[in-house]
């Protein structure tokens, strides 16, 4: 350590640190800095007094002014909810046929339902609705529970297999899980399913699939295996699958089942929300 000395050169003290000869300046902050560094004191405290600004375990100190950006957000919400609750109120009191031929009603359940579906349906359908594996996709015309606006309308909001006294509820049995087939059955079975859809296969396995599809699945696929929209049964016979229609997937879903689920979304979305969902999904090309 140097001692602090004037510099000749410049005319400032050092600071006393020195480096292989080198020693450091101690240049005083310029003014300008000084003056702004302490305004911006004067401003920190004063934001403290008047704004929320210490967290005080569950709660935070409010401010003089009581300023909320929480409670601005809700503000602009409720005046939204107004703002929009005219039309709503039209669209509730509007069958949903009658709802598509009102070209205002249609605008805003267009828009509304769009901006519905990306925030909850997106993840799973994707955001053209066009699905994905387990998740069906909503742009064909290839319905489980019915493709008509009511039906879509109740999907919406009962669910499927959901946590609602009036849900959408079907099981298909697992037929290799609780004993019903044998594997050799459940191959068979396979066999005549993929036959149905206009598959090559195994004609001697397809026979005798034939017989036990007769006996244990007619009764929710029907005699022809294009299937039952009350029961929510698949169309076997149109080659458009949910989880596959490949041999190894068919087996798989015939020895153990699907259970899918979807959210009941009455319990969630407002009526208004449900029914612009509907009118959006249907006009996605698909539907009945």
């Amino acid at each position: 350590m140097a001692k602090p000395r004037k510099d000749d050169v410049t005319g400032i003290h050092t600071t006393g640190h020195e480096w292989d000869g080198i020693e450091e300046l101690n240049t005083p902050m310029p003014r300008w800095w000084l003056y702004v560094f302490y305004a911006c004191v004067v401003w920190a405290i004063g934001y403290w007094v008047l704004y929320p600004a210490w967290p005080l375990g569950d709660d935070y100190t409010r401010g003089v002014l009581g300023h909320s950006l929480r409670q601005e957000a809700l503000n602009d919400v409720a005046a939204a909810k107004e703002a929009r609750k005219e039309i709503e109120d039209r669209l509730l009191a509007t069958e949903l046929d009658d709802a598509r031929k009102d070209e205002e009603l249609m605008r805003f359940a267009l828009a509304n339902g769009k901006s519905a579906f990306g925030d909850n349906c997106a993840a799973c359908h994707g955001s053209g609705a066009a699905g994905a594996k387990g998740f069906p996709n909503l742009n064909d015309d290839d319905w489980l529970w019915g493709g008509t606006l009511e039906a879509i309308h109740e999907t919406l909001r009962v669910g499927i297999r959901a946590e609602n006294e009036d849900t959408r509820f079907n099981d298909m049995p697992a037929f290799l899980n609780d004993g019903i087939l044998d594997r050799d059955g459940v191959n068979d079975v396979a066999e005549y399913v993929l036959s149905l859809s206009g598959v090559e296969t195994d004609k001697a396995a397809a026979t005798r699939g034939e017989e036990i599809f007769a006996s244990q699945c007619t009764a929710c696929h029907g005699d022809n295996g294009q299937g039952l929209e009350d029961l929510g049964a698949p169309n076997l016979t149109d080659a458009i699958w949910l989880y596959g229609g490949d041999k190894d997937t068919l087996v798989e879903t015939i020895a153990y089942s699907r259970r899918g689920v979807m959210p009941a979304w009455e319990e969630r979305l407002d009526p208004a929300t449900i029914k612009s969902l509907a009118l959006f999904i249907h006009s996605r090309g698909g539907g009945q």
